[in-house]
């Protein structure tokens, strides 16, 4: 998002901070609606466009917002919308990425005020590498022609009783409304967001063996004096790595295993 979307999702932000720190309100019960209220806004996209029309009043577009939603969402989730309506947005489809943002992060809020932030990611980042490495199952829950109840049960068997129920959530309205992106790309995007929970910088970190306590904690230690914040490590055992380790951060790959030395010493030797 860029401009005005980037301004009104901030100040969207802000109201959901100031409502998760009310203790009445059910994180839970909020992220349920606001995803209801985006998959209503990405299939009616003449309605989405009456609602970020700039050309009318966010007042008229608030009441419109709160005459639909009245009686089929709760006080909080209706305020919620009604206040992002009446922001101004770059291009309509912001809204709904913004309203999608929002489910997630109510849901994650749901899972740190539980103290089970901390397994939802690590709990993403797993399921994450059980779809890279399984093709049959990454074709099964990304074939348009596959009903949402048909990939819903399948997670249900994949996750249920297995998973905490955010991270089941979550993965769920993924899989079911991936609204055009990919499946990889939503599980990083819900990775980071659980990581802003509190602050802090995911870290990728390949290795041939696992880390001992004391290698996680140093390694997360030297990370967060690097980048200026709290690190979360993911973590992932890869033998072909041959030694060493390998960290991801957004973008930056810090590569010290020795199948990468390695495989600079070919090149230096062939040139």
């Amino acid at each position: 998002m860029n401009g005005a979307s980037r301004e009104a999702l901030a100040a969207a932000r802000e109201r959901l901070d100031a409502l998760m720190d009310n203790t009445s309100v059910d994180a839970a019960k909020l992220a349920g609606e606001l995803a209801a209220v985006t998959a209503l806004l990405d299939r009616e996209v003449s309605l989405r466009r009456v609602l970020t029309d700039p050309s009318q009043a966010g007042e008229a577009k608030a009441e419109l917002a709160g005459r639909l939603l009245g009686g089929q969402v709760g006080g909080e989730t209706a305020d919620l919308v009604s206040g992002m309506v009446r922001s101004r947005w770059s291009q309509s489809r912001d809204l709904v990425d913004a309203l999608e943002e929002l489910a997630s992060t109510a849901d994650l809020t749901a899972a740190q005020k539980a103290g089970a932030l901390d397994d939802v990611e690590d709990e993403l980042f797993r399921f994450g590498r059980i779809v890279t490495s399984s093709t049959d199952l990454r074709s099964a829950l990304t074939n348009r022609a596959a009903t949402e109840s048909a990939k819903g049960e399948l997670l249900s068997g994949l996750l249920g009783g297995k998973a905490n129920a955010v991270t089941e959530r979550l993965v769920t309205r993924l899989v079911t409304k991936p609204r055009g992106r990919s499946l990889e790309a939503g599980l990083e995007s819900l990775s980071k967001l659980a990581a802003e929970r509190r602050d802090r910088m995911v870290a990728v970190v390949t290795s041939a063996v696992p880390l001992t306590d004391v290698q996680k904690q140093r390694l997360g230690a030297a990370l967060a004096k690097v980048y200026g914040r709290q690190m979360h490590l993911n973590l992932d055992v890869d033998p072909t790595v041959l030694g060493g380790i390998s960290v991801r951060v957004g973008d930056e790959v810090i590569d010290g295993t020795i199948a990468q030395r390695l495989d600079e010493a070919s090149r230096r030797l062939a040139g």
